[in-house]
């Protein structure tokens, strides 16, 4: 077993390549137990690869990445095993469009578990409840708003109890009312069920106030780490360009040339 106070996850030095060309490099990050870290920056500075290497999508090139205290496995068997204590809130929301809500979110249930029926409608039903759409059991994703589609994914999220939450994008498309029910419940529903949350978001303002640790990715690394005060206090002109939406500075607009794999 994992020490309680070891990180759920931990990349020292690590290198992300796509294509035979260099996204991301020299990374260390660690992600305490019991916390929500977010992970900040513009659009294409490279936050989809680092989720990518935390769930085994994407191996590494070079360095190491650790979840739950061991290696991110290669094979197929154990990197499922692992995903399992992995929860993913995909920016689309992936609900499936001929299955009820209920049925969205017993999903992960009847794949990976061989529970009997009545103790997946119970479970399910805890879900719902938890994200505040008990009452939306048996609607349709079509006929679900925006942010009640979300909180529908995020409830299958976590049918499974995992220990880790994985968010990518979780407020693309959503009201800033919408964004604020689901920043509280990711707070709350992490600090309720004793998760570890990763939040993956270029969203600075609605994301800061409940996060522990900010991590700032830009120009091929990591830019910035420390807490949200750190942050909003800092002074470095390359975060602040990021943090203010100013077009001119250290990050450019147009695409550049990424560095070649080593």
């Amino acid at each position: 077993m994992t020490s309680p106070d070891s990180p759920v996850v931990h990349l020292s030095n690590a290198r992300l390549d796509r294509g035979g060309r260099t996204i991301l490099r020299d990374i260390d990050l660690s992600v305490p137990r019991g916390s929500i870290t977010a992970v900040l920056g513009p659009s294409g500075s490279g936050k989809s690869t680092l989720l990518a290497a935390l769930t085994g999508e994407l191996p590494l090139a070079a360095g190491t990445v650790e979840v739950f205290g061991k290696p991110v496995p290669r094979g197929t068997r154990h990197l499922l095993e692992m995903r399992k204590g992995i929860g993913v809130l995909l920016q689309g929301n992936g609900l499936l469009t001929d299955l009820s809500v209920g049925e969205n979110v017993a999903l992960p249930l009847r794949t990976h578990t061989k529970l009997p029926a009545v103790l997946v409608e119970r479970i399910v039903n805890f879900k719902l409840n938890a994200v505040g759409l008990l009452a939306a059991a048996d609607a349709y994703p079509r006929e679900l708003s925006g942010g009640m589609a979300r909180r529908v994914a995020l409830a299958r999220a976590l049918a499974l109890d995992p220990p880790l939450m994985i968010y990518d994008e979780p407020l693309t498309g959503l009201d800033p009312i919408a964004s604020g029910v689901i920043m509280s419940l990711i707070q709350r529903l992490n600090d309720t069920l004793g998760l570890t949350s990763v939040i993956v978001t270029h969203h600075v303002h609605e994301t800061l106030p409940i996060a522990d640790q900010a991590v700032v990715i830009a120009n091929g690394g990591i830019v910035f780490s420390g807490t949200p005060a750190e942050l909003e206090a800092t002074t470095d002109p390359l975060v602040l360009q990021f943090l203010r939406g100013q077009p001119d500075g250290p990050i450019a607009f147009d695409a550049t040339p990424r560095t070649e794999a080593a």
